[in-house]
């Protein structure tokens, strides 16, 4: 039912976002949408990097050692 987004619903969408926000206001929303989602990105690939086997085995070597 929903699985379709047409010309015509982006657009209302696009106008509805003018008018609740501002032309001035939009730009700004974009730019910081882009940086959060840029930082997400960047995360997951920090903590996929450090779940790998290596990692694990490096972290396992300096915790046996006596202090």
């Amino acid at each position: 039912m929903f699985s379709r987004i047409g010309p015509g619903e982006i657009i209302l969408v696009l106008a509805v976002l003018l008018l609740l926000f501002g032309a001035k206001r939009i730009p700004e929303i974009a730019r910081s949408l882009g940086k959060s989602l840029g930082e997400f990105k960047k995360g997951q690939q920090d903590g996929a990097s450090s779940d790998s086997p290596e990692t694990e085995k490096k972290n396992e070597s300096k915790s046996d050692k006596p202090a």
